[in-house]
C-alpha cells in the first residue's frame, strides 16, 4: 500500500513511455514486424556505431577511474575539514548543466581556446593541438561528468579501511608502493569495480558531450536515434535503437545489482 504511489509515478513517467517505444519498435507499414530489427542486423551503420559506443564508454570509464581513484586517494590522506572542501569542489560539475560544461569545453580545448592560448604563450608560436571534434574531446567532457561517480564509492572505502594494515605491512618491510599494491588497492577492489560500473552505465547514454565534442566517427547510439527520429523520420528503427540501448543498459544495472548484493 505504501509503495503504490511510487509504483504508480515509476508507470506514468517510466514504464508507459517504454513500453510505447517497444510496441513501436515492431511497427512498419504492413503492420507488425521485425524490420526495424532486420535492419539492425544487417546494417553497416548500426554496427559501426555500436562499436563506437562501446569503445568510447569503456575508454572514458577507464580514464574516470584513474582520474577518481587518484582523486580519492588524496582526500582520504586529508583533515576532515579539508576533505570535506575537496568533496565540494568534486561535487561541483553536477551543479552545473551538462549542456552548458559541454559547451563550455568547446572555449577551453578549441583551436583557439584556452590551453592552445596558454601553451603559444609559454612556448611561443601558434601550436593547434587536437582537441576538440574528435574522441579526445569527447573522453575528456565525459570524463569530467563520470569522475565523481568513481571518487565516492573509492573515497568511502578508503576511510573504512583499518588504518593499521598498512602500519604492520611497513613494519614487516613493505615500501609505500608495495603497501598500495598488495593492501590498499586490493581492498579497494569493489568499490572500483562499482564505480566503473556505474560509469559504464551513464557512458553507453551520453548524447550531448560526443555531438558537441567529438567528430564525425565518434558518434554514439543516442546520437544515432537522434539522426532517425530528427532526420529521417524512421521512428520504427529509432524505436529499435532506444531499445538495444535500453536492454544493454538493464543487463549492466543487474550486473551491478547482483556484484552490490554479493559485495555486502
Amino acid at each position: 500500500m505504501f509503495a503504490a504511489p511510487a509504483l504508480m509515478l515509476f508507470a506514468a513517467i517510466f514504464a508507459a513511455p517504454v513500453a510505447y517505444i517497444v510496441a513501436f519498435s515492431f511497427q512498419s507499414s504492413k503492420g507488425y514486424s521485425l524490420d526495424g530489427y532486420r535492419w539492425l542486423t544487417t546494417s553497416p551503420l548500426f554496427s559501426r556505431v555500436l562499436w563506437n559506443t562501446i569503445e568510447i564508454a569503456i575508454s572514458a570509464t577507464l580514464v574516470s577511474v584513474i582520474l577518481g581513484y587518484a582523486l580519492a586517494l588524496h582526500l582520504s590522506t586529508l583533515s576532515p575539514r579539508k576533505r570535506a572542501i575537496g568533496m565540494a569542489l568534486v561535487l561541483f560539475p553536477f551543479w552545473t548543466s551538462i549542456l552548458v560544461k559541454s559547451y563550455s569545453f568547446t572555449i577551453i580545448l578549441g583551436r583557439r581556446g584556452i590551453i592552445n592560448s596558454v601553451l603559444g604563450w609559454v612556448l611561443g608560436g601558434n601550436p593547434e593541438l587536437p582537441l576538440i571534434f574528435n574522441r579526445a574531446g569527447v573522453l575528456i567532457g565525459m570524463s569530467n561528468h563520470l569522475v565523481p561517480f568513481v571518487v565516492f564509492p573509492v573515497l568511502v572505502n578508503l576511510l573504512a579501511q583499518d588504518r593499521n594494515l598498512p602500519k604492520a605491512a611497513a613494519i614487516m618491510g613493505a615500501t609505500p608502493l608495495s603497501v598500495f599494491w598488495r593492501v590498499t588497492l586490493p581492498l579497494s577492489a569493489p568499490a572500483v569495480l562499482a564505480g566503473a560500473l556505474i560509469c559504464l552505465i551513464i557512458s553507453f547514454g551520453f548524447f550531448v558531450t560526443p555531438a558537441l565534442l567529438g567528430g564525425r566517427a565518434d558518434v554514439m547510439l543516442a546520437n544515432l536515434i537522434d539522426l532517425f527520429t530528427r532526420e529521417t523520420l524512421n521512428w520504427t528503427v529509432s524505436s529499435a535503437v532506444a531499445v538495444v540501448l535500453l536492454a544493454a543498459s538493464c543487463v549492466l544495472i543487474l550486473g551491478l545489482s547482483r556484484f552490490s548484493g554479493q559485495t555486502r
